[in-house]
C-alpha cells in the first residue's frame, strides 16, 4: 500500500487531470465498472496509470507511430512512477504489487499508447524475477526498473515461433562467460509465455478500450439526417457488442492475474485470456473503423491506428491458433484426470 501512496503522491504533484469534460465523465464511469472487491490498492493504481496515460501518452502516440520514434521520456517517466516493475518486489527495488496490478496498469498504458503497452511488459523482467541469483538481479534487474535501460525476449527463430520449447538456441560457456540464450529450452519459456499473455492479453484490452472511447465520441459528435448518428440503432448495436467482448475479456485477464497471484495452475486462463482479449481488439477497432467510415481509415484519426496495434496482439505471444491449441490441451488433460 505504501509504494501504491507514493505513486498516487507523485501523480498528484505532477497534476495529472483530464483536459475535458467528456474525460472525465468516461473516466467515472470506466472506473466504477470494476470487478466487485477490487481493492483500494488496484482502484487507485488504475486511476493512477489512467491519469498518466490521458496527459503523457495519448497526446504523443500518434506522432512517434508517424515517426517511428521510441518514447525516451515517456518510458522514463514509467519508471519513475514505478510502473516498469509493477509485480517486482520492493526488496529488488520494485513496487512491490501483485499481477493483477500490473495488468491492470498494462491495459491503461496500452489504452494511452500501445507502444508504451508494450515496453512496459514482462517478459524481461519475469524470469529474472524467477529464475535469476541475487547477484543476477542486481545486475540484469536494478537497471531496467526506472526506464534508463529497457530489456527484452528473444524468442522467435526462422524455425520457430508460438513453440517455446522448439527453441534451438542454447547458451554455451565461452571461456568466463555465458552467451545466449538460455540453459533450459522448455519449461522456463513456457513458464515465461503464459504469464507475458496475461501481459498481452492486458495490452489488447487497452487498445480495444481506446477505440470504443473513440467511436462513442465520434457517434456522439458526428450527425446525419440532424441527429447524433448514436441515435442510429445499428450504431448502438455496434457499441453494444463491443462493450460485451471488452468487458468478457477484461474478467478473463483478470482471473488469469488472479490465479498466478494465488500460485494456482493459469496456464489455459491464460491462453484464454490472451485469445478473448486480442481477438476482442482486432473486431472493436474493425469496427470502431465502419462507426467513423471515411474518417477511420485517415492517420488523422486514431482508428486506423488502434487497428494495427490490436491486430499483432493476435500473432505475438502466440498466434491465435496456438491459444486454441494450448486451450484444448488443458481442457483434455482435465478430463482425463477426471
Amino acid at each position: 500500500m505504501a509504494a501504491l501512496r507514493s505513486l498516487g503522491r507523485l501523480v498528484a504533484k505532477k497534476s495529472l487531470k483530464h483536459s475535458s469534460s467528456v474525460g472525465r465523465n468516461q473516466h467515472v464511469r470506466y472506473l466504477s465498472n470494476g470487478l466487485p472487491g477490487l481493492s483500494e490498492t488496484h482502484q487507485m493504481l488504475r486511476q493512477t496509470c489512467r491519469d498518466f496515460a490521458d496527459k503523457e501518452l495519448k497526446p504523443i502516440a500518434g506522432q512517434i507511430d508517424k515517426d517511428c520514434t521510441y518514447p525516451k521520456k515517456q518510458v522514463k517517466m514509467l519508471g519513475e512512477l514505478g510502473l516498469l516493475c509493477v509485480d517486482i518486489a520492493e526488496e529488488d527495488g520494485g513496487t512491490g504489487l501483485d499481477y493483477l496490478a500490473y495488468a491492470i496498469a498494462m491495459e491503461e498504458i496500452s489504452r494511452g499508447c500501445a507502444t508504451a503497452g508494450v515496453i512496459t511488459s514482462s517478459l524481461y523482467l519475469g524470469p529474472i524475477k524467477a529464475y535469476a541469483t541475487p547477484a543476477q538481479k542486481e545486475k540484469f534487474m536494478k537497471p531496467f526498473l526506472n526506464g534508463d535501460r529497457v530489456g527484452c525476449f528473444a524468442l522467435s527463430e526462422p524455425g520457430n515461433g508460438s513453440d517455446a520449447g522448439a527453441a534451438s538456441t542454447m547458451a554455451k560457456l565461452d571461456g568466463d562467460e555465458w552467451v545466449f540464450a538460455t540453459t533450459d529450452k522448455s519449461k522456463k519459456h513456457k513458464q515465461t509465455l503464459d504469464a507475458g499473455r496475461i501481459g498481452i492479453a492486458a495490452q489488447a484490452l487497452g487498445i480495444a478500450q481506446a477505440a470504443f472511447e473513440c467511436a462513442i465520441d465520434y457517434a456522439q459528435k458526428r450527425k446525419a439526417f440532424g441527429e447524433p448518428i448514436s441515435k442510429m440503432q445499428m450504431i448502438q448495436t455496434k457499441l453494444a457488442d463491443m462493450e460485451v467482448q471488452i468487458e468478457s475479456s477484461r474478467l478473463l485477464t483478470w482471473k488469469a492475474a488472479m490465479l498466478k497471484d494465488t500460485k494456482k495452475p493459469y496456464t489455459k486462463e491464460a491462453a484464454m485470456a490472451k485469445l478473448a482479449a486480442s481477438e476482442a481488439a482486432t473486431n472493436v477497432a474493425h469496427q470502431a473503423i465502419q462507426v467513423l467510415g471515411g474518417m477511420g481509415y485517415v492517420r488523422d484519426m486514431p482508428a486506423e491506428r488502434h487497428y494495427r496495434d490490436a491486430r499483432i496482439t493476435e500473432i505475438y505471444e502466440g498466434t491465435s491458433e496456438i491459444q486454441r491449441l494450448v486451450i484444448a490441451g488443458q481442457l483434455l488433460k482435465e478430463y482425463h484426470a477426471s
